[in-house]
């Protein structure tokens, strides 16, 4: 392949992965300034996140095999188009429901588009170029992910938070020129049946369950009505029978066949627990910061980077180590030690802001970016080799898709249990500082707004009670924070039983 070809490839899928990891880092640090210029409640916040989430997970493997059959170009364009139309929707949302809206038919386009990368670059490349170019590729990617939350951390101290959305448009413009210059490629022998009904049927119970989950925590947790109970019943039904017709559909969009391999399926499993863990734990870490103890939003994307410079630093070394002496050891302290790092970050009091990082929350953040460098690569390796060599995409694809969907319920579970503790305790915290009753009632009426609950300055509060009432907030917020610190410690703990129990320790077979 000619070396100009080479680079216009390299152009197009980073720029659109750039798309992707900088959309994803840097909104959640953005997610307070949105809220408070939207108005938006806390499950809005879950929504604007889990709407994207939802279709990636539910569609990503659908959007892997159009590539393979229709083109891989063609289906990755596509999706760098629909990905950016929905990123200009996003950036001019006027209220929450629009930005939710867009951020479903990005998670659209991000299905169409984030398999193409790794998939036009396998395809493009001889042999003996191409784990250069993935090097390359890689490389590029994680620097445009460390960079994503301090870029989300300018924008939201400027008041541009929408600038998350809008950056997208150049980066697109400049990876669809560099994509015409690059020649297309297909799979001839792939199947050209879509499994829609696998599809469907995933994106019904994912989605019922996290309406389900979110609707009851807005609700503080009160008995289930009869819409809520339809919502998460129907959401499992819904998940059980995408199993089933997995298990006998000719064409299935996951071969469940794969799971027969112990290694597969705990490995896999352990990722669901962990990853979970992850995003739904982080989720709230930057609202925690900014809302709470006073950060401003470039202050917490830089608290947030070390976890991102030492999963970078040690991923390399933990590949060469889990390489030596298998997955187990390495998938079993890497979720612990991540699990460690929660408790830590759930421990600090209130805090007089970014000048005491160092003495509460930049322990724990090094603590999860230790576990993590330490489990990512062997993760990787082990899923790989999980699996026969031919279906080795698959087996990616499969791992991908659990992640993705893992993320998507427990951000639902977390928001759910955030919004039913945050309205209990701040009940609790008002009560004990003698705000007045009125003033209690109007508070929680707007309790799902979490930390961004307004005092009502016009209830004939006293300047000390309103003061008190502030301080109720934060103790609230901050209380639960802890509580939901503790589960996700405790989801780590499982994912590293699931590799200590799941795992032999063995080294894993050579590819």
């Amino acid at each position: 392949m000619p070396s100009s070809t080479g680079r216009y490839v390299l152009l197009a899928t980073i720029l659109a992965s750039s798309m992707a990891f900088i959309d994803g880092s840097a909104l959640n640090v953005v997610l307070p300034s949105l809220q408070r210029d939207l108005g938006a409640g806390g499950g809005q916040l879950v929504w604007i996140v889990n709407g994207y989430l939802l279709m990636l997970a539910s569609l990503i493997l659908i959007g892997g095999s159009l590539g393979d059959q229709y083109g891989r170009n063609r289906i990755f364009g596509a999706g760098i188009v629909l990905f950016t139309l929905a990123s200009a929707a996003c950036g001019f949302a006027p209220s929450a429901e629009v930005l939710i809206l867009g951020r479903v038919v990005q998670g659209i386009g991000g299905a169409l588009m984030v398999p193409g990368s790794l998939a036009i670059i396998t395809a493009s490349f001889p042999p003996d170029q191409r784990g250069q170019a993935i090097g390359v590729w890689s490389s590029v990617s994680t620097i445009t992910t460390l960079g994503g939350p301090i870029l989300g951390g300018l924008l939201a101290d400027s008041g541009l938070w929408r600038w998350v959305f809008f950056i997208n448009l150049p980066l697109a413009a400049v990876a669809l020129w560099a994509l015409r210059r690059v020649p297309e490629t297909r799979r001839p022998d792939a199947d050209r049946t879509i499994d829609l009904i696998g599809a469907f049927l995933i994106t019904l119970g994912l989605a019922g369950l996290t309406y389900g989950l979110v609707t009851w925590g807005e609700r503080a947790g009160a008995a289930f009505d009869l819409g809520i109970g339809l919502a998460i019943g129907g959401g499992l039904v819904a998940l059980a029978a995408f199993v089933g017709w997995e298990a006998r559909s000719p064409h299935p969009m996951i071969d469940l066949r794969l799971f027969r391999s112990r290694a597969f399926t705990g490995t896999n499993l352990m990722t669901a627990f962990l990853y979970g863990a992850l995003s739904g734990g982080l989720f709230f870490l930057p609202l925690l910061l900014i809302q709470v103890h006073g950060y401003s939003g470039t202050e917490a994307s830089a608290a947030l980077l070390p976890f991102a410079l030492i999963l970078a630093a040690l991923s390399p070394w933990a590949g060469r180590w889990g390489a030596r002496v298998g997955p187990r050891l390495p998938l079993t302290i890497g979720p612990a030690v991540v699990g460690m790092g929660f408790l830590a970050l759930g421990a600090p009091a209130l805090t007089d802001g970014f000048g005491q990082y160092w003495t509460s929350f930049f322990g724990g953040v090094v603590l999860i970016g230790v576990g993590m460098g330490i489990t990512v690569a062997p993760l990787t390796a082990t899923v790989m080799s999980a699996a026969p060599e031919s279906s080795a995409g698959v087996a990616s694809g499969v791992n991908n898709a659990v992640t993705r969907s893992a993320q998507a319920l427990m951000t639902a579970i977390f928001g759910a249990l955030a919004l039913i503790v945050f309205t209990g305790a701040l009940q609790a915290a008002l009560t004990a500082a003698d705000v007045p009753s009125a003033a209690q009632t109007a508070m929680l009426a707007e309790a799902d707004q979490l930390a961004q609950t307004p005092v009502p300055l016009g209830a004939g509060l006293t300047t000390a009670q309103a003061e008190a009432a502030s301080l109720a907030i934060r103790e609230a917020f901050a209380g639960t924070f802890r509580l939901l610190m503790g589960v996700a410690a405790a989801l780590c703990a499982v994912s590293a039983g699931v590799s200590a129990w799941v795992l032999r320790p063995t080294r894993p077979p050579t590819a």
